[in-house]
């Protein structure tokens, strides 16, 4: 993020959408915008930008944009679409730019791709009975198979239970692979694959309790429902539209569902511990290293932000508490005095509820498990992906030697859970915490400065010559770049 002009906070860019200003230039016209048409607005005066077959005159927006102007710059005149991915494909931007639509791309013919090395899906469909079929994808490059999904589901019930088994017949299959949710009369089970979903989505009107089961060697997923009333169904409702489908999760999008504000704590003095409860009939295991998106409505906009969940404390015997049983989510969230998002969150009272998404990431656990040394270095709530990492890897991966946080921070005050960190380093020899401190008191005996090469050298050290070592750095962009340098 770039900080910037007063007068441009996201708050501000909201009411010049509900201004009546044409942001467009075209006095609410939508026009069809060929390739040639788009790639003439390139510059920061008279920028378009194409996102998923939708242009948007993005010039009026530039100066409102939390990462400046030269990343939106990158895709001035193009098809933005993988760029916007990468970076922050969470930001709902048809809320957030509906102003500027200018209007869609033309639809031009795409050619057959000619080079033999390109991968090829091969989707078909096997019918089993009459309302089942089995789903296989196969993937190829250069004439070789890569991969083979092979996805059937089928149900049977008693006078009080429905059972939906999917067999996936991934032999790595678990319970975090697995998200059910049970609302707005839809059943919706979606199991993960890598960077790809399969789906079980039926419309009807269910109110049931969810459990799981996984037979991991195998690949066979269980979703047990209870039924409402004890009566025989005939079918197990209408297949909606996604049903049935093994697609890419980006090409999915997020999913949502409503969580109520069961308790908010303070951590610091600006910083708090929200607990979420998922609704009862939703089975959602957040992975280590990802997150989760909260969606709010502000003044008609609707406005998305990441956090990555924690614990409720730092377990010190390395077992989850007994009351992180799954049913809740908590968030470690830092409330700015000037932030448009978090000050909604902060005025959030108990009992109320907020949309939570999907997880998402890319981290892998298998990272931590094949290292001996691992380094996290972070920087303010860049310290909350941490948590979970530092609970599995002190309770599961025995094959690290050494473990050791360096936690960045302004001020003592700011630290985050200081006193368990300290009481988590005297319980596990492997464990090492370092404090570093940007702005201390003439009180503070520890280490200062911002993060730099002279200090990371200093921490930063293998446990023997070739052991080895996996790093990772959360925190402000700023902080994180020159981490990685």
């Amino acid at each position: 993020q770039v900080p910037l002009k007063p007068g441009r906070s996201l708050m501000d860019w909201i009411r010049l959408t509900k201004s009546g200003k044409d942001l467009t230039g075209l006095k609410g016209r939508l026009i069809e915008v060929t390739e040639d048409e788009l790639a003439k607005h390139n510059k920061k005066e008279d920028c378009w930008i194409c996102i998923r077959g939708f242009v948007y005159n993005v010039t009026p927006y530039m100066e409102y944009h939390p990462g400046g102007e030269d990343e939106l710059m990158k895709a001035a005149g193009t098809d933005g679409t993988d760029l916007f991915d990468q970076v922050h494909r969470w930001v709902n931007y048809e809320s957030m730019l509906k102003e500027c639509l200018v209007g869609r791309m033309a639809v031009k013919p795409i050619a057959a791709p000619k080079d033999e090395g390109c991968c090829i899906y091969l989707v078909f469909l096997q019918q089993i009975t009459e309302d089942e079929t089995i789903l296989c994808i196969k993937t190829f490059r250069n004439n070789v198979l890569l991969h083979f999904f092979c996805f059937y589901y089928d149900w049977f019930q008693t006078d009080t239970l429905i059972t939906i088994v999917i067999y996936t017949k991934q032999k790595d299959m678990n319970a975090e692979l697995v998200i059910v949710d049970c609302q707005d009369q839809r059943l919706r089970g979606e199991i993960i694959m890598d960077d790809h979903s399969y789906l079980v989505e039926v419309g009807r009107y269910c109110n049931f309790a969810v459990k799981i089961k996984v037979a991991e060697k195998v690949g066979k997923v269980e979703i047990i429902l209870k039924k409402k009333d004890n009566i025989h169904w005939e079918m197990l409702g209408q297949p909606l539209e996604s049903h049935n489908t093994f697609i890419k999760c980006t090409d999915r999008g997020l999913f949502y569902r409503k969580c109520k504000l069961v308790s908010k704590t303070e951590v610091t003095h600006d910083t708090k511990l929200f607990c979420l409860m998922l609704p009862k009939s939703t089975h959602l295991c957040v992975p280590t290293g990802q997150h989760v998106y909260l969606k709010q409505v502000i003044a008609g906009t609707e406005v998305i932000k990441p956090y990555t969940p924690v614990l409720p404390s730092l377990p010190l015997d390395f077992k989850e508490p007994s009351h992180h049983d799954g049913a809740h989510i908590y968030l470690m969230i830092k409330i700015y005095s000037c932030g448009l998002f978090t000050q909604a969150l902060d005025c959030l009272q108990i009992g109320d509820y907020i949309s939570v998404s999907n997880p998402e990431g890319n981290f892998k656990k298998v990272q931590v498990q094949t290292s001996e040394d691992l380094f996290l270095l972070a920087a303010g709530t860049g310290f909350t992906p941490m948590v979970k990492l530092l609970n599995f890897a002190l309770s599961e991966v025995s094959c690290l030697r050494a473990v050791k946080l360096i936690f960045f921070n302004k001020t003592e005050d700011d630290i985050l859970w200081r006193n368990q960190l300290e009481q988590l380093a005297l319980k596990d020899k492997r464990f090492e915490v370092q404090f570093i401190l940007s702005q201390p008191t003439k009180d503070w005996v520890g280490k200062q400065g911002k993060i730099s090469s002279s200090l990371l050298s200093e921490f930063v050290k293998r446990s023997r010559k070739d052991s080895k070592v996996l790093i990772c750095i959360c925190g402000p962009t700023p902080f994180t770049e020159q981490g990685v340098q």
